[in-house]
This record gives structure tokens, C-alpha cells and sequence, in this order.
């Protein structure tokens, strides 16, 4: 076992005050972990016992000297963190509970499923603006730098010192970068990347700290602009999908904690269970907005990041995505000066296949299709591997945010360089008439009523150069031009990934595959002497089109949404067949190597992401020998001293506590009667809700659910609640705020089954009873993680003390 000083998180923020561990209730803390598993089932002793690793060790004397010095990170991907919090999917149905839904009318039911739509239409119309402000701000950035690095170069090409223009080229690229980096990186962490990740654990049940937050939508929209504009090889459209999510968490709550206003609105939906859901729109939006796909955000939403999947959500998603994807149209042609002109229904435009040749092919390219699609996954392979390792490398030694502000510096100084220098050595000149609207031409050594089409693709925009490589005709790139781009490019965006800046991989994955393919579209007529033959393959664009398919699905290993994503940015249903079956190909091929680049990045930041299935071959483990045990469990009516002691013990941090009573004589064990939550106790503490106060009508009010919904999501630690040594010997009744009737499950019920029912119900805790209905153990979200299928059998990983 590696010794671990530290875990880099995403949000590099341990001091987080509301980021409390989720542990299992344990009757000695956590350290006791693997003896209590020892003792509950001896066959697990043929995976490995559980241990937990202590990463907050004292630092000595020797290492205390070397404190000021930039040290290495020590890294151990075989390792759960367990300072990840689970979120609550399940309700708790207690007396409340019960009491508000018996109290609430037709009416009211009625009013809460039109608010439900009137949110839903408002995290559309706003990730709509949000997405319609990115593009006019990168596109007038990337605009003017255009300008003035053209006006250097054209007047610096006929008398010599051109160094001058790429001087100038690296230092405007380097300060958009550095303002994105300085933003990311010395403000919220949270926002780096394009937050995908971060959404599928949110939405898979894993609070992540500060991903939905006011302060990252803010630093992710002037960061991703800024990383665009800079030259990186990014896109904006990824960063889109975390930006509708943090809408619409912040949205369907009717307040925002950031600023302290509240505005009494939408507080039924103050809890875990719906604002899950209407992020889930959110991210749909988010897609829907990039690609101007809204049947292609609903399936995102559905095949990469919900995990419990409403029926009754996927009309109002679609809804959002509908809204998202009008509101951008709408304001892009009022920007245009065509209002009501609707042609621009995504931050990308791929453009119409239909009425060209390109949107023709026959049955016998489709094996051609399957072969770029093996393609495709074998470079995704390569990609995410190499990502993997310079991630590793990240954590280990770039873990300053001053460092990784120089690193992407770095990145984008070394973007320009590489691409001044291709197109200086590039003869890729191509007649001006040839494209039509061209947005960027840049003469250099060309012809005069000539450009240099290497020029053009890196001083593009990303998602103008894969549609000019989806629909340039014949003849409009240089071969060798396409293999160096490609090359190029697919090292610097593999660089790029990971990097302290608001940036998706999406659109640099299209670009790349486009440029392959359309290379191989050009390849082909040479190997083919039948006129026919020649004339179908003559335009390369389908092939572009197939190898962007191909390289985005070995990358990111989606299918049926980008397949649908893809036919809805194409407009063109006629290559559904095909790019179904490039995406399974490329995921089969890329799975048989490496993982997809975002289960790569859950996998680094050692989050307890539950997978849709358990792993195989774990029939044989059951409950018993999962659970964590013995258990902390409370009495139905409890010392408030004790609860305190417990909720304050910081080597446990539990968050689920099961409530048990016993007979009247006492003879007999403790049987379950319901469970209670961290959060529920701190609210009872904190309104002092103690039976002798109650008794002698001290308590201002009954308590009520919207008491609980006032103090979510972010619950007062309990150091901040004062109980004096008088209340510490009272008494209170959990009966009223207990979940009566939490699942349990009987201690031979196997793993598999187990599993099934955690991730189906979305589930924070499992009790597991005997057959008398005494507690014997809690299955949480990290009882389950540990579990994968390695490369020597079933493995079970570690878990950290963070």
C-alpha cells in the first residue's frame, strides 16, 4: 500500500465546512472498520479485509521544515474517499411527512405539478441565455484577436520578422488563459474541466461540494469564454451541461444561499429528491443548448447522468430542452439582425447533409464505417490513457494553484507556437471563392485571391472548422494538411483536458475525428478505379462525419444519445444506421483497453460512484458480509447528551443513525423501528425540540417540514448549536421524525440483489435485520463501491480517511 499524504479533490477545498463525510455508523469510529468486517463474515476474507488509510497524518519535524517547498503528491487510485457525502433520493416518510400530504388538497397537487413545469421552462429559458451570451462574448474575442494577430502577420510577411507575430500570437492566447486559470484556480476548483463528471456523481447520488453552486456557474461562463478565446483546443459545449445543472439547482429552490435572498417561492422542492430531478433537466438543456438537440439532451440525461429515472420527468425535460434550444435561436437572430429568423438552433452547426452527395452511401461502405469506428476507439484508447498518466502526474505535482496557473499558460503559449509553425511550413493554399464565408482568411504566403486553409483551421473557431470539414467540397485540404492538424491537435487536446480551465472535450473530439476521416475520405478514390465507386466516394464530408462519430464515442464511449445528438445536429436521419454502429463499435474496441475519459476522472478523485450493475461473479458475497458493524444505533426516546456526543464525535461523521426499542421489562434485544437522519437530529437540536419542554409548554411552535426545508441544503455543523449541561439531560422523542419504515434487507440476501435494490430506489441507507428484526448491520453507497471486477477477479478497494 502506497503511503498517501493527501488527495487532491475536485473542489481542493478540505476545509470545506459543509463537505462532512459520509460514514457508516460504526460503534468505534471508523478505525474499527476492518475488524468489525472481520468479525461479521469470514469468506470476505478471500477478497481482502477493509482498511482504512489516514490521510491527515501529523507532519514531522523533518517534513515541517519542507513545508514551504512545492512537495510531491503521493497517489493511489486503489483507494474510496470517504469524505463524500451521499445525497437523499429516498424520502423519509415520517409523521410529517405523512400529516403535509394528508393536508394538502387537489388544488394544491395540482399547483405543485404547474410549478414543477413553470421551473422546468425557466432553467430552459435561462441556460438558453446563458449559452446565447458565451458564444456573442467568444465569438467578439476570438473576433478581435483575429484581427490584430492578422493585421501583425500581413505586415510583417514581406519584410521579414514574423517572431514578432507569434510573440504576439502566444501573449494574447497566454492572458485569456491566465484570466480563465487565475478564475478556476484561486476561486472555485469546482469549475475547472467541463464538469460532467461532477454532474454524473451528483446525479448518481455523491454530494460533491460546490458543484451547484452560484459562484461556479459564475466562474465557469467567464472561464470557459476565456478558454475558447485563448486558443486552447476546448469547446464551450461541455461546460454548457454544468452550467444548466447549477440553473437549475439554483432555480427550483427559490433562493440563493450565495446571496442570502430568499424569495418564499418553490420551497416544497427544498430536498434531494426533486432537485435531483430538475437538474437532471438541467443538464438536458445544457446539451440541448450546445447541440441544438433536445431529444438528444433528454437521452444524456437518461444514458450518462440520471441514475434513478423518473417517467414522469422525461415530458418536462423535454420541455426544458425545447425551451433551452428556442431561447438561444431566438436571441442568436435578434444578434444577427434577422429576428425571427430561427437558424441557429445550437452553440454548433454542423449544417444540412440532406441534398448533397454527402448524404448518400451504400451497403458496402457501412463494414468502411465499422473500420473507422475501431479506429476511432483504438485513438479514444490512447487518449484516455494518456490523459490517465498526466493526471496522475497533476495530482502528484501540480497541485498549487499558482502551478497549474503557469501550466496552462504553458498550454496555450506552446498551442500558438505549434500552430504558427504549421502554418508557416504549410502550403495549403486553397482559392478564396472556393469556401464560401469563410470567417478567418489569412493570405500569408499565399496567391493573391488565395488563403492558407491550415490557417484558417486553427485561427477558426472549433465548431466553424468541423463543419468546414463536414461540407468544404473536394479538394479544399491538402492531405498532408489533415495528418498534421490531426496529429497536432490530438496531442494538444489531450494535454489540454485536466487543465485548470473551464474547457469541454466534446468539440475537440468532433474536430479531430473529422480531420481523420476526412482524410480517409480523400485516401479512398485513389485505392478505387470504378467510375461509379469514385464518384460516391468523391465527397469526403461523410466521412468526416463518421470519423468525428467514431473519435468522440472511443473518448467519451457514448451511444444512443450521441447517435441521436449527432442525426438532430446533422439534420439528416438518413446516417442513423451507420453512426449507431460506429459508436457501438468504437465503445466495444475502446472498453476492451481503457475506460471512458469521464469514468476515468471519477475514478481518480476515488468518488463512491455506484454503476448500474454489481460487478459479476459477486453472487457469492452477501449482506452479512458487506455491511459495516456493529452499528451506533439511538432509542426511540433518547438522551439529548447523548446524541450530542455522538453527533460531535469528528473520527465518525455518520449521517444515519437506526432507531430501535426495546420491551418494557428489557429481557429482550432492541428491534428496528425506524431511522433518523444527521441533518434531521441537528434541526431538532437546533429548535431544541426536548420532551420536558414540550411538557411544560416552553417550545414555541410544533415543528414543522418546512422548518427542515429552511435549513437545506446546508445544514449547521454541530459545533455551532449551543446545548447547555441542563438540556443535556433531557429527553428527546424521535418518534414524530423518524422514517418508520426504512428498507431492510435479511442478512443472506446477496450482493447482486443487494445492489439492484440501493441504485433502483436510490437509496443513502440499507438496514440489514435477522430474522427477529434486530439491526445486525448498514449497507451505504460505500459498502457497494468498494466492489469492482479488476484484472485478478472480484476486488474490493480501500477506503480513505480524509
Amino acid at each position: 500500500m502506497a503511503n498517501v499524504t493527501k488527495k487532491v479533490s475536485w473542489s481542493s477545498r478540505a476545509d470545506d465546512s459543509n463537505a462532512t463525510g459520509e460514514g457508516t455508523p460504526l460503534l468505534h469510529g471508523s478505525e474499527q472498520l476492518g475488524n468489525s468486517r472481520q468479525q461479521s463474515g469470514g469468506s470476505i476474507s478471500q477478497i481482502g479485509r477493509v482498511s482504512t488509510v489516514n490521510m491527515d497524518e501529523e507532519i514531522t519535524s523533518e517534513e515541517d521544515s519542507l513545508k514551504g517547498r512545492p512537495k510531491e503528491i503521493t497517489h493511489n487510485e486503489k483507494l474510496l474517499s470517504l469524505k463524500y457525502e451521499s445525497l437523499d433520493y429516498d424520502n423519509s416518510e415520517n409523521q410529517l411527512f405523512l400529516e403535509e400530504e394528508r393536508r394538502m388538497s387537489y388544488l394544491g397537487f395540482r399547483c405543485l405539478e404547474i410549478s414543477r413545469w413553470v421551473v422546468c421552462g425557466l432553467i430552459g429559458f435561462l441556460t438558453g441565455l446563458i449559452a446565447c451570451f458565451i458564444d456573442i462574448m467568444v465569438e467578439q474575442l476570438a473576433g478581435l484577436k483575429y484581427y490584430v494577430v492578422k493585421e501583425n502577420i500581413e505586415k510583417f510577411t514581406a519584410g521579414g520578422g514574423l517572431s514578432i507575430s507569434l510573440i504576439l500570437w502566444a501573449v494574447l492566447n497566454s492572458a485569456f488563459v491566465m484570466v480563465g486559470a487565475v478564475m478556476v484556480a484561486f476561486f472555485e476548483p469546482i469549475a475547472g474541466g467541463s464538469g460532467i463528471p461532477q454532474i454524473k456523481c451528483y446525479l448518481n447520488g455523491v454530494k460533491i461540494p460546490r458543484v451547484v453552486r452560484l459562484k461556479t456557474l459564475l466562474v465557469k461562463v467567464a472561464g470557459v469564454i476565456c478558454s475558447v478565446a485563448g486558443g486552447l483546443a476546448v469547446g464551450k459545449e461541455g461546460p454548457m451541461i454544468h452550467s444548466g445543472a447549477v440553473v437549475a439547482a439554483g432555480v427550483s429552490q427559490g433562493r440563493s444561499t450565495s446571496l442570502k435572498r430568499d424569495f418564499k417561492i418553490f420551497e416544497y422542492f427544498r430536498r434531494d429528491t426533486e432537485k435531483r430531478d430538475f437538474v437532471s433537466a438541467g443538464a438536458a438543456a445544457g446539451v440541448s443548448a450546445a447541440f441544438g438537440a433536445p431529444v438528444g439532451g433528454v437521452l444524456f440525461s437518461l444514458e450518462e447522468a440520471a441514475s434513478y429515472w423518473n417517467q414522469m420527468l422525461t415530458w418536462r425535460i423535454f420541455f426544458a430542452s425545447m425551451i433551452s434550444t428556442f431561447t438561444l435561436n431566438f436571441f442568436l437572430s435578434v444578434y444577427n439582425n434577422n429576428p425571427g429568423e430561427l437558424s441557429n438552433p445550437g452553440l454548433i452547426n454542423f449544417g444540412s447533409f440532406d441534398g448533397n452527395s454527402s448524404s448518400e452511401y451504400n451497403l458496402y461502405e457501412i463494414p468502411l464505417f465499422i473500420g473507422m469506428g475501431a479506429i476511432g476507439g483504438l485513438l479514444g484508447a490512447l487518449f484516455n490513457a494518456l490523459n490517465y498518466w498526466l493526471t496522475i502526474f497533476r495530482i502528484r505535482y501540480i497541485h498549487r494553484p499558482c502551478l497549474q496557473v503557469m501550466e496552462a499558460m504553458l498550454v496555450a503559449a506552446v498551442t500558438a507556437t505549434v500552430s504558427f509553425i504549421m502554418i508557416y511550413f504549410s502550403n495549403a493554399c486553397q482559392p478564396l471563392d472556393v469556401v464560401q464565408g469563410e470567417d478567418y482568411p489569412l493570405q500569408l504566403y499565399c496567391a493573391d485571391g488565395e488563403y492558407n486553409s491550415m490557417a484558417t483551421t486553427f485561427f477558426n473557431r472549433p465548431e466553424k472548422s468541423v463543419q468546414n470539414l463536414f461540407h468544404n467540397p473536394p479538394g479544399s485540404y491538402d492531405p498532408l494538411t489533415l495528418g498534421m492538424f490531426t496529429i497536432t491537435y490530438f496531442f494538444l487536446a489531450c494535454w489540454t483536458y485536466g487543465l485548470a480551465v473551464s474547457a469541454g472535450v466534446f468539440i475537440p473530439s468532433l474536430l479531430i475525428g473529422a480531420a481523420w476521416g476526412r482524410l480517409i475520405g480523400i485516401m479512398l478514390p485513389t485505392l478505387s478505379s470504378a467510375n461509379a465507386t469514385g464518384q460516391i466516394w468523391a465527397d469526403p464530408g461523410k466521412y468526416a462525419l463518421i470519423g468525428a462519430a467514431a473519435q468522440l464515442g472511443g473518448i467519451v464511449r457514448m451511444t444512443l444519445s450521441l447517435t441521436v445528438i449527432l442525426i438532430e445536429a446533422t439534420g439528416n436521419v438518413t446516417y442513423g444506421l451507420p453512426l449507431m454502429l460506429v459508436l457501438m463499435t468504437a465503445k466495444i474496441v475502446g472498453d476492451y483497453f481503457e475506460e471512458g475519459l469521464y469514468d476515468i476522472h471519477i475514478k481518480l478523485q476515488s468518488v463512491p460512484f455506484v454503476h448500474s450493475e454489481a460487478p459479476p461473479t459477486s453472487h457469492w458475497l452477501t449482506a452479512r458480509e458487506v455491511m459495516s458493524s456493529p452499528v451506533t444505533s439511538f432509542n426511540r426516546v433518547e438522551r439529548v447528551g447523548t446524541i450530542v456526543d455522538l453527533l460531535s464525535n469528528t473520527s465518525t461523521n455518520h449521517n444515519g443513525f437506526p432507531v430501535v426499542v426495546s420491551n418494557a421489562n428489557g429481557e429482550e434485544p432492541a428491534k428496528l423501528c425506524g431511522l433518523i437522519l444527521r441533518s434531521q437530529l441537528i434541526v431538532l437540536l437546533k429548535h431544541k425540540v426536548f420532551v420536558e419542554l414540550a411538557r411544560s409548554k416552553l417550545t414555541r411552535r410544533k415543528l414543522q417540514l418546512k422548518d427542515f426545508r429552511d435549513a437545506y441544503p446546508r445544514f449547521p455543523p454541530i459545533q455551532s448549536i449551543h446545548v447547555s449541561q441542563d438540556e443535556r439531560e433531557c429527553m428527546m422523542d424521535l418518534t414524530e421524525f423518524m422514517n418508520p419504515t426504512p428498507y431492510t434487507v435479511p442478512q443472506e440476501t446477496s450482493l447482486p440483489r443487494v445492489y439492484k435494490l440501493f441504485r433502483a430506489l436510490g437509496l443513502r441507507h440499507l438496514v440489514v435485520v435477522d430474522d427477529s428484526n434486530r439491526v445486525v448491520g448498514l449497507v451505504t453507497r460505500k459498502d457497494l463501491a468498494r466492489y469492482h471486477l479488476g484484472k485478478h477477479g472480484l476486488e474490493e478497494l480501500q477506503l480513505a480517511q480524509t
